[in-house]
């Protein structure tokens, strides 16, 4: 039926506006937690878990509940005339993201200049350290704030959507890749389970 698939469609419209939120909010989660890690004389020991869970996951109710509610009249008041609007904010926790990262940063390049002689190379670890808070932090998203679909054409509209699509269907992998497989301690846990499985078998 008509009615069924127009709903179907508005919900997962719907679902989509909150999964691209949820996917911000989580790299701001990621954002604080680093920051908790580096910083940690600032905060006290409580667990924020729960916390976490509600940046992450609430969060982009708070927006998603009120633009659905107001699509949902304008559409009925003038005939699809919503279709212009968008979720507001999408873009707030990238700012505070790329404000974490900065501080992130003049925190590791503090660390690092004092000690200088241990770490002759500082220059290349701190391109390193950003290199990899890049794709955990989600800075890539900041460059394509302004630069939106509306004001993008030709080759540039492609070179955008090219590069969001590439860096946000493989975010997750490089994340993985560079936090879990190319850890010292993960890579040495997978390294017994192997000699055990070996062993079994």
């Amino acid at each position: 039926l008509p009615w069924q698939a127009a709903l179907g469609c508005r919900a997962a419209q719907v679902l989509m506006q909150y999964c691209i939120l949820a996917n911000h909010y989580w790299f701001l989660v990621e954002a604080v937690y680093l920051y908790k890690l580096l910083i940690g004389a600032v905060f006290s020991e409580k667990n924020y878990y729960r916390l976490y869970l509600y940046l992450g996951w609430g969060t982009p109710v708070v927006f998603v509940v009120p633009w659905m509610a107001a699509k949902y009249l304008k559409e009925n008041a003038d005939l699809g005339g919503g279709a212009g609007l968008c979720v507001p904010l999408p873009c707030l926790p990238s700012q505070i993201n790329l404000l974490i990262f900065m501080r992130i940063l003049k925190v590791i390049l503090a660390k690092l200049r004092a000690n200088q002689k241990g770490y002759a190379d500082y220059k290349l670890r701190l391109a390193k350290a950003t290199l990899t808070l890049i794709p955990l932090f989600g800075i890539h998203e900041v460059v394509f704030i302004f630069a939106t679909d509306e004001q993008t054409t030709g080759i540039l509209r492609y070179v955008k959507v090219f590069f969001t699509l590439f860096l946000n269907s493989f975010q997750g992998f490089l994340v993985a890749v560079l936090y879990c497989f190319a850890n010292k301690e993960v890579k040495s846990e997978m390294k017994k389970k192997w000699q055990l499985w070996k062993l079994d078998h």
